[in-house]
């Protein structure tokens, strides 16, 4: 008798186990309907303490955008370069040109080397704690700003700022992807470009402010600024909850439903119940519904993905999604980014004052901002990402080649056509940013598994900053009249470029709208055409059986 006590106990213990796994694949199948049902409003009753935390922590990424505007414009400082620079034969000083592509390629190289480090040190530490020691370097470093001898430390600053700016490129948007809902994953991603805009518009306000100062302060005034930035964003950070997800790969599932409930509402559950109705199964919102979602989608990764490092993004399925979040991401600068910037030089060839150019600069700044909220204006319409992101490419192909055969009027009208480029160059500007430039961080944030989100993402963002240092150092060749002297046909050049992106997206681009997690992973695991992504219909809880989960439960994992 005594012998079959164990096996007695063993088979009650196996049948709880199994009743606890099908309860947690039932309740991730109802959160994961009531997410499919949640609407824009919805989201807004029941998550608006995530979309605060979501948008403070990706305040963070104005501090990139305020210091790339000031090194840009300081060239054009006097005091900044007699400071910094060298005397010409004139009389004039001028920081030289090695070290002028030295200070602005400086910060891409301390991003590159910060973007590798997230990949492993938020994954391990979790994000909040991450962005916090990058804060606290921040204010550190600064310090190297404001006390510059010699362009030597200016270049050391550019490239040890570069580190934090790194890791908040992409921990922004993998935190705001993480916190939200389906429902606000779109918008709160593309916050990340309204920062970045928002930090340049800060950043040529300051610059204008400085015009009439003529001595030192005019520059130490901006650098000190940076100051205004670390220091209340680390008080914020401080009391911001960690990702769920984040907590839930990590074992920490009772961490994980106190962040749930810390990023929701109660009175906004409510309300989002009466809207949602049968799909809410007349209950408010349920945080362990929630956790069994995150729990449940978490699984099926581990049992299609056999690891966590970045070799493992090219493993598989997976390669695919990196291959997409790579070039997504590339595409930003081969679209003629670089070429585009230089709009304020065809308008002063037209005759435009130089002391005008700030104006213009800020003007092209607030574009930046305000094409944010047209891809808002649209996503809300229903337009796809994917349809976004096509769409935007080929109207960007079209303004360049137009640029292009611009450069064909004879010589007497050139001051119209430099004018007429300048112009067609907001115009592109307008549309990047309405499309391309925004969608872009919808898309990286979605697209990729949520065990290699973060190194995907640290590859895509390095991939754009190498093409973007390739891009930077060939334009000014193209349109130096000392060298290639293209001017317009640049366009030409930078057009079938884009012609190619906009094939590539065509045929390798999906659309993830509406889609949860879970149901990505499924359809790369098809391997379902991406053209095919929107129309193809997937039954996470039909593909995925509760024996898939057993070996977890054996092991503990679900409680």
């Amino acid at each position: 008798m005594a012998s079959d006590a164990p096996l007695h106990f063993d088979a009650e213990h196996q049948i709880a186990k199994d009743v606890a796994a099908k309860e947690m694949t039932r309740n991730a199948k109802i959160a994961t309907d009531k997410e499919h049902q949640m609407s824009l409003l919805d989201g807004i009753r029941l998550y608006p303490k995530a979309i605060a935390w979501s948008v403070l922590i990706s305040t963070c990424i104005c501090m990139e955008g305020y210091d790339v505007c000031l090194l840009s414009n300081f060239y054009a400082f006097p005091q900044f370069n007699q400071k910094y620079g060298k005397q010409l034969p004139d009389g004039t000083f001028q920081v030289p040109a090695p070290w002028q592509s030295g200070l602005s390629n400086g910060a891409n190289v301390g991003e590159i080397m910060g973007l590798f480090l997230n990949g492993w040190v938020s994954e391990r530490y979790g994000y909040r704690r991450t962005v916090m020691a990058c804060l606290v370097c921040l204010i550190g470093f600064t310090a190297i700003f404001f006390t510059a001898q010699n362009v030597v430390d200016l270049q050391v600053a550019e490239i040890l700022c570069g580190i934090p700016w790194g890791v908040f490129q992409t921990l922004t948007i993998t935190y705001a992807s993480e916190v939200c809902p389906v429902a606000l994953r779109g918008y709160l991603t593309t916050y990340v470009n309204f920062c970045w805009g928002l930090g340049q518009v800060v950043g040529i306000g300051v610059i204008k402010s400085m015009l009439g100062r003529t001595d030192q302060w005019a520059y130490r005034i901006p650098y000190a600024l940076q100051w205004m930035w670390p220091v209340p964003l680390l008080i914020g950070v401080a009391l911001a909850p960690e990702s769920p997800w984040w907590l839930v790969r990590r074992g920490r599932l009772e961490d994980a439903k106190k962040s749930l409930l810390r990023l929701t509402s109660k009175s906004g559950a409510s309300l989002a119940a009466e809207n949602i109705g049968e799909a809410k199964e007349g209950k408010e919102f349920d945080a362990d519904e929630t956790l069994a979602m995150m729990q449940h989608t978490t699984y099926l990764e581990e049992k299609l993905t056999t690891g966590a490092t970045y070799w493992d993004c090219f493993k598989g399925t997976d390669l695919r999604r990196t291959e997409i979040v790579c070039m997504v991401w590339a595409m930003q600068n081969l679209a003629g980014n670089s070429f585009t910037g230089y709009s304020t030089y065809f308008l002063e060839q037209a005759g435009l004052a130089p002391a005008k150019s700030y104006d213009f600069a800020l003007g092209q700044y607030g574009i930046n901002m305000a094409g944010v909220f047209g891809a808002w204006f649209l996503m809300s319409r229903g337009v796809g990402r994917r349809s976004l992101y096509l769409y935007g490419l080929m109207g960007l192909c079209t303004i360049l080649l137009c640029i292009g055969f611009l450069g064909l009027t004879p010589v007497e009208h050139r001051d119209k056509a430099a004018l007429a480029t300048g112009s067609l160059m907001l115009v592109w500007a307008l549309i990047y940013q309405c499309t391309v430039g925004t969608v872009c961080y919808s898309l990286v944030g979605e697209l990729s598994t949520r065990r290699l989100l973060i190194k995907s993402v640290v590859l895509g963002r390095n991939l754009y900053n190498v093409v973007g240092i390739i891009c930077s150092v060939l334009t000014p060749y193209m349109l130096n009249p000392g060298n290639w002297n293209w001017s317009n046909y640049a366009g030409f050049f930078w057009g079938g470029i884009c012609f190619l992106c906009v094939i590539y997206t065509y045929y390798r681009v999906p659309e993830p709208q509406g889609r949860s997690f879970a149901e990505l992973d499924l359809l790369f695991e098809k391997r379902i055409s991406a053209r095919k992504f929107a129309s193809t219909r997937v039954e996470v809880f039909a593909d995925v059986r509760d024996d898939d989960f057993k070996e977890k439960e054996r092991d503990g994992s679900v409680e």
